[in-house]
């Protein structure tokens, strides 16, 4: 059974962070439709004063942050004592479990183009040991086909494997297509799935989605997709229903008000890391 379009949410622009410029596609508003991904912001911009001012230290605590930088730079350092540079094609995977201080630096570049995922924690996994992981571009299988092209950000792709989740599992396809080109990626019936059009504009279940859009799609097995006159990006994100009650608060996803409040007392109280080395 092939997959319609369930929901579509168009991103809109925003600043977070010191001042940084951003496509706002996935936040609060859309937790229930495209559980278990919490949050989707999308970089794309070539003056570099729209994102240099980067994000200053800021806590996280409940969920894995996941950074794909397609093109330009951003650097990390953490209270773990984690200090990473991410270029063209790269991943920064942190997982922020029971609590993680961190920054994130936009250096100047050509263009920088990208997004961030916020993915839930399960509720037994929210308070884990924080871990931060960087996923270079050798790291990540690119498949090449006559249409385009797939990278494997995470997760398998008809066999061939990528970097695997240790929570939720994920797959977390970059697919670029020629104008006019189309493919039919299978699904697992009962995974959550959704795409997102991070350039150009494509064909999803035959509707014309517009460029940085992200569609939630209804269950199934496949689903077609086809670029438009132009090439297109779009990434491909499938995962298990979470199906768990959502407290959010800014950087810090739970599971309940008095959790969310507990997060928020130990960060005054100084105790809210539970990990962690001279920063």
């Amino acid at each position: 059974m092939k997959r319609e379009i369930q929901q579509q949410t168009k991103g809109y622009r925003t600043q977070d962070g010191a001042g940084v410029s951003l496509v706002r596609v996935l936040g609060p508003r859309t937790v229930q439709e495209y559980d278990p991904i919490l949050m989707l912001d999308s970089f794309d911009s070539t003056n570099p004063a729209d994102y240099t001012a980067g994000f200053p230290l800021h806590p996280h605590r409940g969920i894995e942050t996941i950074s794909y930088v397609y093109q330009g730079k951003m650097s990390h350092k953490d209270s773990l004592g984690n200090e990473d540079t991410i270029s063209d094609g790269e991943i920064q995977w942190m997982t922020a479990g029971s609590g993680i201080l961190h920054e994130e630096n936009l250096p100047a570049s050509k263009r920088l183009l990208g997004v961030q995922l916020w993915l839930n924690l399960p509720a037994k996994d929210k308070m884990a040991q924080p871990v931060y992981k960087s996923i270079k571009s050798h790291e990540i299988p690119e498949i090449t086909l006559d249409i385009g092209k797939i990278r494997i950000l995470a997760g398998s792709f008809n066999g061939t494997k990528g970097y695997t989740s240790k929570y939720l599992p994920l797959d977390y396809y970059d697919i670029h297509l020629n104008p006019a080109e189309s493919i039919t990626i299978d699904t697992d019936r009962n995974r959550s799935v959704m795409l997102f059009t991070l350039s150009g504009q494509a064909y999803i279940a035959d509707q014309l989605i517009s460029e940085k859009t992200a569609v939630k799609l209804t269950s199934g097995d496949t689903i077609e997709i086809k670029a438009a006159d132009t090439p297109a990006q779009i990434l491909f994100i499938s995962s298990t229903f979470l199906g768990e009650p959502v407290a959010w608060g800014g950087p810090i996803v739970m599971n309940t008000q008095q959790e969310l409040d507990k997060a928020f007392d130990d960060l005054d109280k100084g105790t809210f890391l539970k990990s962690k080395i001279s920063y």
